[in-house]
């Protein structure tokens, strides 16, 4: 029998999310919850391998127990030819001897596409699985085709795979093509809420993804899942003790960051819950920070930050990250620096956490007397350098006396809590997975553009939910300075600080502003003389 092969991505089986970000999946996902499939679904599976004319299109039907009827099989092929690929091809055995030969698998060396059929999922692991086609699958996922499903093929995505449409979920090792993510498919339509939720609660590591029928999931670019269709996609996540069980609904239109669902079990899963509930003092015991909350920068705020870095020719290392790509060689804030003076500035980044894991990356950082944090999103800080030696050489620079600033997403990330998190907006003020900043000023939750921006109300939200934070409020072209337990309130407008260990009154005010020129006692939670 002429065959094909079957996609899988390249994944330690049974791995639970990691506490840093995983690598962005290489090829691409179309994953279908059953029932008659989107045509953006379909057109979006063609696109991606390759389009019309030239996609080559290997379906894999095994899940079905029609596969083993040679007269059924142009069933298979005919969604594919009537879209007008270039080719279309069945693979189909039911011997994992045959699924282990060198000349069952060469069809999937040219394939750009590879479709797995409904079904039971458990035919196509028990067939595949572990044998060479699935080798061929992930070396050809490798080089950036595109794998596709649904229902069995939709559920057969998962590393730890629920086996079958029984009510009582049994789990079992899939191909992992969607790693630290359980999916599964029929969601509302045959009431599988309950049952999904169930295999979360068991395995909180994973995240849960319900994909309704006539929906589906699309995956590209490593780790943006997009909703097409008529249903939705379900995140599901575990209880903690902080949170309760998650079940949220993404319509079609709707954007699923994976890296987000993703750290957001793992943290739900730890012992040790974040925020901790007594918050640590907020103070710098050494060197200094210039927090600033965004917007145009006066000159007095870069001399200052120059100042506690022990003068214009010290030198200074800019950390580029948050910034869109392509990034600047002279980003706009290492031409402000210079125009204040500063002659020793080197631009440092990657979005590589191997690369920032090395010495040779980081070494900059061993002499500088300060380091700048861009502007832009925070969530990118922590992708590129969480965990990584970079990081650990950002503490040393404080240790050692200097000074650390940034504004905007520069700010942010170097509160214990990170507002605006979210990889898909700055909406989210409490973003799971993507809470935690550096903590260079512990026990706070540092915003910016807050007056600017009316963000008040959403820091009393923040503050409401875990009023053992000291919420701090940034206005544009203000910062604060902080050394010891002491803010400094420098620029033009002024700063709001939190303080909900004692509920306010409800007609007051919930928030103390200090002025430029005034300052904040950190550790004792008021104003300073």
């Amino acid at each position: 029998m002429r065959s094909l092969l079957i996609p899988l991505l390249l994944v330690t089986p049974l791995v639970a999310a990691p506490p840093y970000p995983p690598e962005p999946l290489k090829g691409s996902l179309v994953i279908v919850g059953g029932g008659k499939m989107p045509d953006a679904a379909r057109d979006e599976f063609v696109k991606l391998a390759g389009g019309p004319e030239k996609a080559k299109i290997v379906v894999i039907p095994t899940a079905s127990t029609m596969a083993d009827e040679p007269k059924e099989r142009e069933a298979f092929l005919k969604p594919w030819k009537d879209a007008k690929c270039g080719s279309v091809l069945v693979l189909h055995t039911r011997d994992r001897k045959q699924a282990d030969s060198e000349e069952f698998v060469k069809a999937i060396a040219d394939a750009t596409g590879i479709w797995f059929g409904g079904g039971d999922q458990t035919k196509l692991t028990a067939a595949y699985r572990g044998t060479a086609v699935e080798t061929a699958i992930r070396k050809r996922l490798e080089h950036g085709i595109v794998i596709g499903g649904t229902s069995a093929g939709a559920a057969v995505m998962s590393d730890l795979m629920i086996e079958g449409g029984a009510e009582a979920a049994k789990t079992g090792p899939g191909f992992g093509f969607l790693p630290g993510v359980v999916v599964d498919q029929h969601f509302t339509q045959r009431k599988r809420e309950k049952r999904l939720a169930g295999v979360i609660g068991a395995n909180p590591t994973y995240a849960g993804l319900g994909i309704d029928e006539g929906t589906a999931v699309i995956l590209t670019g490593g780790r943006l899942m997009k909703v097409v269709g008529d249903g939705a996609a379900t995140v599901v996540l575990g209880k903690s003790p902080l949170r309760p069980a998650l079940a949220d609904p993404v319509k079609a239109g709707g954007t699923i960051d994976l890296f987000q669902i993703r750290r957001a079990a793992h943290f739900r899963s730890l012992k040790d819950q974040f925020p901790a509930k007594t918050a640590a003092v907020p103070e710098v015991p050494k060197g200094s920070l210039v927090i600033v909350g965004g917007g145009g920068m006066g000159p007095d705020l870069w001399d200052k930050f120059l100042e506690l870095a022990g003068g214009k020719d010290e030198p200074i290392v800019f950390v580029a990250t948050a910034g869109d790509d392509p990034i600047r060689a002279e980003p706009g804030e290492v031409r402000m620096l210079k125009a204040r003076g500063a002659s020793n500035v080197i631009v440092l980044h990657t979005r590589d956490r191997k690369v920032a894991d090395t010495d040779e990356f980081s070494k900059p950082l061993t002499t500088a007397t300060g380091v700048w944090f861009s502007g832009g999103r925070q969530w990118r800080f922590v992708d590129a350098y969480e965990g990584t030696l970079t990081e650990k050489r950002f503490r040393e620079v404080l240790a050692r006396g200097g000074v650390i600033g940034g504004s905007s997403a520069g700010a942010s990330i170097q509160s214990e809590y990170m507002p605006r998190g979210h990889p898909l907006g700055n909406t989210v003020v409490a973003a799971e997975g993507y809470e935690r900043g550096f903590g260079f000023l512990p026990g706070c939750a540092v915003d910016q553009h807050f007056f600017a921006r009316k963000r008040t109300a959403d820091m009393t939200g923040l503050m409401t939910r875990y009023p053992q934070l000291l919420g701090i409020g940034l206005d544009e072209g203000t910062a604060i300075v902080v050394t010891g337990h002491t803010a400094e309130v420098i620029g033009k407008s002024k700063v709001g600080f939190y303080d909900y260990r004692s509920p306010p009154n409800d007609d007051a005010k919930d928030y103390v502003e200090v002025p430029a020129g005034g300052r904040y006692d950190l550790k004792e939670r008021k104003v300073a003389k």
